[in-house]
């Protein structure tokens, strides 16, 4: 099968930084599912993981996680799908991705895809779709009666295009969203933010002369080292206080004296440590899924870069490391 992986921790702009390859298809067994992949979506974790972890001596590693496809065959344990349901997953971290025509994935990981969207657009979804919903309703305790502000720092990127939509389609809070240009500031907007701050300016300030009070939850997707000082100091008395990206040092002290709670978000974790509730990723993109199909929600699939091929994925990969991106960035099919 024809696939895309690497052998060495490369800068982007290397030849050998992500390579086209082909490999044996693999075999369903147990709860695996074999999905023929038809489109997948690149994130910031994509880039990560290629510059951290070089392959084993004469293996390559392939990477993706995002991926929308047609199950192919099944293990002898799997009983939630058959051969040609269409689905979509996010996958996990300690396998090998979705950058390939053929994968394997726990059944406990997937789940139908919206009717509504195609395989390209049902690709943007999966992982930011988990991430946002585990740290707004696992980790921040948010239901549909949860009122009071969110805070989404670094808002216009995956997760926070999906958060936005998910916090006002299912909570009665108030968003702020933070974007730094018109355009990402336009889309989020778009996606149905209450209102929009700059996190290239004083966020302080700007949230201050809102008149909306403390903040009751903040989720911080990325420069969270930077922001660490004004979130101390905009967040409510026992808020609640949620990341995802990897801040060099993470100083807790501040949030003390008003008993803030602190959440880390990693939606691998259920799947790299087999947690006993490792079908909530299933019921999750169900629900995601019901979401999209009954016009709740959107897909926030932004920009197609075509074929998934090595020159492609690299350009993918490059523009995320610009931290330039808007929404997500989705390639489909494979070369003849």
């Amino acid at each position: 099968m024809k696939a895309v992986g690497y052998q060495a921790s490369l800068p982007i702009n290397e030849d050998q930084a992500l390579l086209d390859i082909e490999l044996p298809v693999p075999v369903a067994s147990g709860q695996d599912i074999l999905v023929r992949v038809e489109a997948v979506s690149v994130n910031p974790v994509d880039t990560k993981i290629r510059m951290r972890a070089a392959a084993e001596a004469g293996q390559y590693n392939v990477l993706g996680f995002d991926a929308a496809g047609v199950v192919e065959a099944v293990g002898p344990d799997v009983r939630l799908f058959k051969p040609g349901d269409k689905v979509w997953y996010a996958g996990a971290m300690n396998r090998p991705g979705s950058n390939a025509q053929f994968q394997l994935v726990d059944e406990r990981l997937v789940a139908e895809k919206p009717l509504s969207l195609s395989f390209e657009q049902a690709a943007a979804l999966p992982l930011t779709a988990i991430t946002a919903w585990e740290l707004l309703f696992d980790r921040f305790g948010l239901s549909k009666d949860s009122t009071g502000t969110l805070l989404i720092l670094g808002a216009s990127g995956g997760v926070g295009s999906i958060m936005i939509q998910l916090a006002k389609a299912l909570t009665e809070l108030t968003v702020i969203a933070s974007a730094s240009r018109q355009e990402t500031q336009e889309w989020v907007k778009e996606l149905g933010a209450d209102f929009v701050v700059n996190h290239s300016q004083n966020l302080q300030s700007q949230l201050e002369a809102l008149e909306i009070g403390p903040i009751n939850y903040i989720a911080s997707l990325n420069g969270t080292g930077q922001h660490l000082a004004t979130i101390a100091e905009v967040i409510a008395p026992q808020g609640k206080f949620g990341l995802i990206d990897d801040a060099d040092v993470l100083d807790v002290m501040p949030f003390k004296r008003k008993s803030v709670s602190i959440h880390w978000e990693f939606m691998f974790t259920r799947s790299l440590f087999q947690t006993s509730d490792m079908i909530q990723q299933h019921k999750i993109l169900r629900r995601v899924s019901s979401l999209v199909d009954s016009k709740n929600i959107k897909s926030t699939a932004n920009e197609s870069l075509g074929l998934i091929n090595a020159a492609n994925l690299k350009a993918a990969h490059a523009l995320l490391e610009s931290n330039k991106a808007k929404g997500k960035i989705v390639l489909a099919g494979f070369e003849e």
